[in-house]
C-alpha cells in the first residue's frame, strides 16, 4: 500500500517539474514588437529661377521635416533679360522643358508638395514637364508659388488638372514677402499647419 502511496506521489511530482518545464504563452507585448507612430513621408519638388522659391522650399521642408528637390533643366537658359522674357512666353505657350530625372522617387511618399515661381500668370515650364511625367506616381500633392503680384489661382487650377488630383493645401508668397523673414515665416506657419492637418500618421511593425 506504502509502496502505491509513493508511486502515485512521484507520478504526481513529475507531471508538476514538467509543467514548470514547458514554456509559457508569451504576453501581448512579447508576441510582436509594440506598434510605433510613423510619420507620413513628404517630398518638396520645386523649380526656382531667381531663389525665391528655393528659399520657400528650404523652410517648408525644414518646418514639415520633408525631403527636398530642385528640378534641374537641360538645354535651357532663362538667366538675363532675354531669359525672362522667352522664359514668360514659354509659360504663356504652357510648354515644358526637359528636366534630369529626380534622385528621389515621388512615388515613395505620401505627399509631394510641388512649388513654382509664376510665370505670365501660369507654372514654370520645368513644373509642367514633371507632372506630365510624374502625375501616375503621385498619392498625394499640395502646391505653392512665389509671384511678383498675382496669376497663382490660374497656375494652381493648371497643375490640378495636370496632376489629376485636388491639392490637400496651397500657398502663395510674393516676391517681397519671401524678402521679410517675418512675413514669410508667418504664411509658412498656417501652410504647414493646414498640410499637417491632411497628415494623420501611419502605423507599422
Amino acid at each position: 500500500m506504502k509502496k502505491h502511496l509513493l508511486i502515485a506521489a512521484l507520478s504526481v511530482l513529475t507531471a508538476a517539474l514538467l509543467a514548470a518545464a514547458e514554456p509559457q504563452p508569451a504576453s501581448p507585448t512579447e508576441e510582436a514588437p509594440a506598434m510605433k507612430a510613423q510619420e507620413a513621408k513628404v517630398l518638396v519638388v520645386y523649380f526656382s529661377r531667381s531663389g525665391n522659391t528655393g528659399a520657400v522650399a528650404k523652410e517648408l521642408a525644414a518646418g514639415l521635416g520633408a525631403d527636398s528637390e530642385a528640378l534641374t533643366e537641360q538645354g535651357t537658359d532663362w538667366s538675363g533679360v532675354w531669359g525672362w522674357i522667352t522664359a514668360g512666353r514659354a509659360a504663356w505657350k504652357e510648354e515644358t522643358s526637359s528636366i534630369e530625372k529626380l534622385k528621389k522617387e515621388p512615388k515613395d511618399y505620401d505627399l509631394v508638395i510641388i512649388g513654382t515661381p509664376i510665370w505670365a500668370w501660369n507654372m514654370t515650364p520645368a513644373v509642367r514637364a514633371f507632372l506630365t511625367i510624374y502625375k501616375d506616381d503621385l498619392k498625394k500633392v499640395a502646391f505653392f508659388a512665389t509671384e511678383g503680384g498675382s496669376g497663382h489661382e490660374k497656375a494652381f487650377k493648371n497643375m490640378e488638372a495636370l496632376a489629376g488630383k485636388r491639392p490637400v493645401a496651397t500657398a502663395f508668397w510674393l516676391e517681397k514677402e519671401v524678402k521679410d523673414p517675418e512675413k514669410l515665416r508667418e504664411k509658412m506657419t498656417t501652410y504647414v499647419a493646414d498640410i499637417k492637418k491632411t497628415l494623420p500618421p501611419s502605423t507599422e511593425l
